[in-house]
């Protein structure tokens, strides 16, 4: 099917291409709910039943399997950052309520060998797909209903859950070496009042202004509940909640903070949701009287005191809403660290991209100024920002089907240009009919 688009004619030079390119094999034939790209290999790991099955990004084939670890399906995954090419971690959050930390190690293989291993593995058997090679390490319980999201801060220190039971759980790895798999429980935040549907840690963008003053340790958290939570760490080792985003009219399925590097200003946060909107927000930035620092800034919160601690919050201003495209219940939203688009996905079977452009900015710090008013309360009627910009819209991506999942990754596959391998992006839906299908963005 072609792609089509729903801006104006005369912007139709700005418009992308949705291309399918061949999917992953094998099919999983059952409903999958995840794809999440290695950060640094040509790996894809997607959640399926009671297993993860890991692609190779190279040959769109299986790599792995993950498997007889959970009772019931695995409904997110996340990889561990930071470690060498030879030691992959992946964590499991499942619907039995327990996250399950998995290993795939070979201390024989450097860089170049694993990219090998990857990109021209034979299976020995042809059965169990090298499942064997994943073993099941700690598994962490203490949730009371299913966990819907699992994400690693970006030093891989913390590991977030959350889940139905309306609690977002941190854990923290306490071993001595990245060999001693030791996990504590550090805090349970049980301020939202519903499922809590996503969680996501800020990324640790050092390259931002006020390098060093924040903590890379800040989390967001989408509930049923219709709002979005922001958590920090105070100096005093507690994780309490600094803000509550309230503008959607229903469900938040997702959130994801801004990942673009050298922005000059603290990441922005994307959210979605059952409203069927896809909304920005913005940190408003206060600058502190007596020290060239934000209030909110990690720098400032060792010398308050602890009662006065508690309540510090911060303001957080939806600055967009994205140009309505869904007619469903948007389950998944995925902003590009390379090139800033955005592409969206849900219930309806459509992909969405969008683009933001260049004087955007003014109009978020009008935003931020008052000088322009969001209508964050009526989801029927919001006030689309008029710098965010449809450039490909895909409908029927997986047929019939819905669509649980998009994202962003690197291409590494032979139909690719071998000087754009590892450079160019492309998206990867993944479905309810078990497809996981990648996208030419052209």
């Amino acid at each position: 099917m072609a792609p089509r688009g729903d801006d104006d004619d005369d912007n139709n030079n700005n418009k992308l291409t949705l291309t399918p390119l061949p999917p992953f094999k094998p099919d999983l034939y059952e409903r999958a709910w995840q794809s999440v790209p290695h950060p640094t290999l040509p790996l894809l790991a997607t959640c399926h039943q009671k297993s993860v099955t890991v692609f190779s990004l190279s040959t769109l084939s299986s790599h792995s399997a993950l498997t007889n670890g959970h009772e019931r399906s695995v409904r997110s995954a996340a990889w561990k950052p930071n470690l060498p090419p030879h030691n992959l971690c992946l964590v499991t959050g499942s619907f039995d309520s327990t996250a399950g930390l998995w290993r795939w190690e070979d201390e024989g293989q450097g860089e170049d060998g694993l990219e090998v291993e990857i990109t021209g593995r034979k299976k020995k058997d042809s059965q169990d797909g090298g499942d064997k090679d994943w073993e099941l390490i700690v598994v962490l319980d203490g949730h009371d209903s299913e966990i819907k999201s699992v994400a690693f801060s970006p030093s891989g220190q913390y590991l977030a859950t959350c889940s139905r039971d309306k609690s977002v759980w941190i854990w923290e790895d306490v071993g001595s070496s990245e060999a001693d798999d030791e996990w504590e429980t550090v805090a349970v935040l049980n301020e939202h009042e519903g499922d809590v549907k996503a969680v996501a840690w800020c990324p640790d963008n050092t390259s931002r202004s006020n390098r060093g003053r924040y903590s890379s340790d800040v989390l967001a958290s989408a509930s049923y509940d219709d709002t979005v939570r922001i958590w920090r760490e105070d100096g005093e080792g507690e994780w309490i909640c600094v803000a509550v985003l309230e503008g959607h009219a229903g469900t938040v399925w997702g959130v994801q903070f801004e990942p673009a590097k050298d922005i000059g200003h603290f990441p922005r946060l994307l959210t979605w949701g059952a409203d069927r909107t896809i909304r920005v927000w913005t940190l408003k930035e206060e600058e502190d009287e007596t020290e060239d620092a934000p209030r909110h800034a990690w720098g400032g919160l060792g010398g308050i005191p602890n009662t006065m601690r508690r309540s510090l919050k911060e303001e957080w201003v939806c600055t967009a809403v994205l140009p309505a495209a869904h007619s469903r219940d948007i389950y998944s939203a995925a902003w590009s660290a390379e090139t800033g688009l955005v592409a969206s996905t849900g219930s309806d079977g459509h992909i969405i991209v969008y683009r933001e452009e260049e004087d955007a900015e003014d109009e978020a710090a009008a935003q931020l100024d008052g000088d322009i008013v969001m209508n964050n309360g009526d989801a029927n009627k919001p006030d689309a920002s008029k710098l965010w910009k449809i450039v490909a819209t895909m409908p029927g991506a997986h047929g019939p089907y819905e669509v649980n999942h998009v994202t962003w990754c690197k291409r590494y596959d032979s139909g690719c240009p071998p000087e754009q391998r590892g450079v160019e992006e492309m998206l990867v839906t993944t479905g309810d009919d078990g497809i996981v299908r990648p996208w030419q963005v052209s």
